[in-house]
């Protein structure tokens, strides 16, 4: 019964016999490398992930929400992670005075309440985390390190208070996408049965 279950789920993983592939685009990356190499592939892996495990689902289906009381769905979670990359990259690290994209002081958590199924809507959010994605990427490659600092008096990235190097921010947000990596392969499972690797 087990062999026949394992074999059932091996199946409806998103490379056919659940081994690294060509068809997976989280293989064949920079390996053995420094220390920036490292980070900035781990973290390509990740967002690499997300995009995974929404491929091919419409409005609705990304728009899905867990169980209640849980406001969590595919969709919100592309927005949630456009909102910390931004807050990571635009705003702590490169100092920028931007608005946030989806949330505000009335509305904290309006990245998962307003993940509605409506195309546009999706569209949005994708477009949203690209060009977040887009920046921290540039902005990571022309860091002349990964001891630059910026401050986070308020603690709002795990600083303790006080400054943060780019490192620490890869690895927040390395550790960010992972947790919610987690919650995507429960999303799509529950969608269309398709399981993680």
């Amino acid at each position: 019964m087990m062999a026949a279950m394992a074999t059932t789920r091996r199946a409806d993983m998103f490379t056919a016999d659940g081994k690294p592939s060509d068809d997976d685009p989280r293989e064949h990356g920079p390996r053995l490398g420094d220390e920036r190499t490292t980070l900035v592939e781990s973290l390509r892996c990740q967002r690499l992930t997300l995009e995974l495990k929404c491929a091919d689902l419409d409005a609705d289906a990304m728009a899905r929400r867990a169980v209640e009381p849980s406001t969590m769905s595919l969709l919100g979670l592309v927005r949630h992670l456009a909102e910390m990359e931004r807050a990571t990259f635009r705003v702590l690290m490169a100092g920028a005075d931007v608005p946030r994209l989806f949330c505000s002081d009335t509305d904290r958590d309006g990245d998962f309440d307003g993940a509605v199924p409506d195309p546009e809507v999706v569209a949005e959010a994708w477009d949203a985390w690209r060009a977040e994605v887009d920046f921290a990427t540039r902005f990571v490659a022309e860091a002349p390190s990964l001891d630059i600092t910026a401050n986070d008096p308020l603690n709002l990235h795990g600083s303790g208070g006080g400054a943060m190097s780019l490192r620490e921010a890869l690895v927040g947000i390395i550790e960010e996408y992972a947790r919610h990596m987690g919650h995507a392969d429960l999303l799509r499972e529950r969608i269309d049965g398709r399981i993680g690797q």
